[in-house]
């Protein structure tokens, strides 16, 4: 990196995920438990680290790390028991943790990996290879002894950039695993920090479990790092996490809210929609909530029912259109 931005490119498809989080962020307040529950948040950061772990192949079930977090006894390997007590640890440290301080990132690694590693806290002083969930070498870390500077770059250019913190955001992820400052843990505190940054933009995402996202697409989100590795810019990891951050705001909206709340903001995604486009259609609505074919077209229907959509006819498919 040295002294330039990271390389990226701003897709349109970038701008649109933008866009529609923001907006999301904007409404989920008012639909989800997330700002009133102490239950559901401690359920949902349970999920974070397990899932953040078990993309690491820490092999304990959400249910045993449910156990150990209750305090309760759990029959199983020593390392992975701490490895779930520290992350604990650190991401109930994320109100008092400066994103843009090398200090911190060092402490917060130092956490992590707590009598699981030698180089605990430390950036690593030796050699180091990326390697995915099937044991395939992705790429190799920088050369150990770039890695403080390359490090304190990326946390300037983070803090000093003018670009969207949702954007910011992902190419800390993408180039802090490009570096790999650390001997081990770097997955896992990329993710921490991930979610770190984007809490400082909106408190909400200190609760919200992207990481169970990421864990149910772990080979995509491998598979956008090689990519992004091999055209030589993040682009298309970026893409790969707005969309994750996309589906898990999408899943808080249903999680605490009513029925009537829910109906209420699919309505408001899917007229914001039309204006945009002019039209909606079975696949669009699909794609948007993540459900079936045949739970789309029973909302089109009581939309149509309700006369707020009026059905016609787009080509071969059927189109949805708000009424003159």
């Amino acid at each position: 990196m040295f002294n330039k931005k990271p390389p990226f490119e701003i897709t349109s498809f970038i701008l649109d995920k933008i866009a529609e989080i923001s907006e999301l962020v904007g409404q989920i307040n008012a639909l989800s438990g997330l700002s009133t529950s102490p239950m559901l948040r401690r359920t949902n950061r349970i999920r974070s680290i397990y899932s953040s772990l078990a993309i690491e192949q820490n092999s304990l079930s959400l249910e045993q790390v449910t156990a150990i977090l209750n305090g309760k006894r759990v029959l199983a390997p020593p390392k992975d028991i701490a490895e779930v007590k520290n992350a604990y640890e650190i991401y109930e440290m994320l109100d008092a943790l400066d994103p843009y301080s090398v200090e911190h990132l060092l402490d917060a690694h130092g956490v992590l990996t707590r009598g699981l590693i030698e180089q605990s806290g430390c950036f690593r002083s030796g050699s180091v290879g990326v390697v995915d969930q099937d044991g395939n070498i992705l790429h190799f870390g920088s050369l150990h002894s770039y890695v403080p500077d390359l490090t304190m770059e990326l946390l300037n250019w983070i803090r000093d950039s003018k670009h969207h913190m949702l954007l910011k955001s992902c190419v800390f992820h993408y180039e802090l695993e490009l570096i790999h400052p650390f001997a081990d843990g770097n997955g896992r505190i990329g993710r921490l920090w991930h979610t770190l940054l984007l809490s400082k933009w909106k408190p909400i995402f200190a609760w919200l479990p992207v990481e169970s996202i990421i864990h149910d697409h772990q080979r995509e989100y491998y598979e956008a790092i090689n990519r992004s590795n091999n055209e030589g810019h993040s682009t298309a990891f970026i893409e790969f996490m707005l969309s994750a951050i996309h589906e898990a705001l999408l899943e808080a909206t249903q999680t605490g809210a009513s029925e009537q709340d829910k109906a209420e903001f699919r309505w408001r995604q899917m007229e914001n929609f039309i204006q945009k486009h002019g039209f909606i259609t079975n696949a669009d609505v699909c794609r948007m909530f993540q459900v079936t074919s045949a739970t789309a077209t029973r909302i089109l229907a009581k939309l149509t029912a309700k006369e707020k959509l009026q059905k016609t006819r787009s080509g071969k498919t059927w189109a949805y259109i708000l009424p003159k």
